[in-house]
């Protein structure tokens, strides 16, 4: 039987279909995923180029707004950018580093998990006490400490062109921590069944046992775990961008399109905040409930289908 009909036939594709609420969550997914990657074409503007930026159009209210006009749907913000198109491009930015920081937290903390928790004893131990020490600091904490050198080091004008590896840096190392010890735990679990005694009789060495024998084993709660922290870094960046430690104003993300609105919320210009923190909303909350589907489903103690 080939994959695809494997999957067809699998309980998740079953449990799937007959999910309601996951279906919605994912079609709502793809459409941003799909807005994300095709902005210079979907959005009506380049909030990026000068050219179609101007500040005499700054503070339009959304088109059902009195004084809202046609060309900017959802009216504009205080640099006169449309904020459909700034919020298209913004939303790209947030994907991206959510994506990006969750990729890399997974390679540390997936390695780390599996050779500490295959090997135990001082390897074990030090990783595990190194997550320790990693999860008593705020990841607030750690990136307003490499925010502040890395300006001193660069420049604040240079560090906008760095923002984006520099958040994902941030938000990959500070929360890897979470795929290791999910990660040891169930290799804690496999290590010790026969199948894995059985390759060590055949002579296999650890790495290939690790990886070959061990880690498709894990996928399931590395996969569940992945779908939460894609929301936990998509939110970590909003929040760092909204203190002014992340995306500059000039390429904005969802964070700091909320930021640079906020001070204009009760001045009546409430739309440059709250539609870009609505989207960022129905993007994160998309995310969490397929992860809430795939944790039940991949857990049949919790599963109700």
């Amino acid at each position: 039987m080939s994959t695809h009909g494997k999957f067809k036939d699998s309980f998740l594709w079953y449990s799937f279909k007959r999910d309601k609420i996951a279906i919605a969550s994912l079609l709502v997914l793809v459409v941003l995923i799909f807005i994300s990657v095709f902005a210079p074409l979907i959005a009506p503007y380049n909030p990026y180029d000068p050219e179609m930026i101007d500040i005499m159009n700054s503070e339009i209210p959304p088109v059902w707004e009195d004084g809202g006009e046609k060309a900017f749907l959802l009216g504009t913000d205080s640099q006169g950018r449309d904020m459909l198109s700034t919020m298209i491009y913004g939303m790209r930015i947030s994907i991206i580093i959510g994506l990006g920081a969750v990729a890399l937290q997974a390679v540390l903390g997936v390695l780390i998990g599996l050779f500490a928790g295959y090997h135990g004893g001082r390897l074990d131990a030090f990783f595990m006490r190194a997550a320790d020490v990693q999860l008593s600091f705020s990841y607030l904490m750690v990136a307003i400490f490499m925010s502040a050198i890395l300006q001193a080091i660069v420049g604040v004008a240079r560090f906008g062109e760095i923002a984006v590896p520099f958040l994902i840096l941030v938000i990959g190392f500070s929360q890897w921590p979470q795929y290791a010890r999910t990660v040891r735990g169930s290799v804690l679990a496999e290590r010790k069944k026969e199948y894995v005694e059985a390759a060590r009789v055949a002579g296999f060495t650890s790495a290939r046992i690790i990886l070959k024998q061990i880690f498709p084993n894990t996928l399931s709660p590395i996969l569940v775990l992945s779908t939460i922290q894609v929301a936990n870094a998509v939110m970590s960046e909003a929040a760092l961008s909204f203190l002014g430690l992340g995306m500059p104003i000039d390429r904005p993300s969802l964070g700091s399109l909320i930021n640079s609105g906020f001070e204009y919320i009760f001045s009546g210009a409430w739309w440059i905040t709250a539609l870009p923190g609505l989207l960022l909303v129905i993007l994160v909350l998309s995310i969490n409930m397929l992860g809430d589907f795939l944790r039940d489903v991949f857990n049949p103690k919790l599963y109700k289908g």
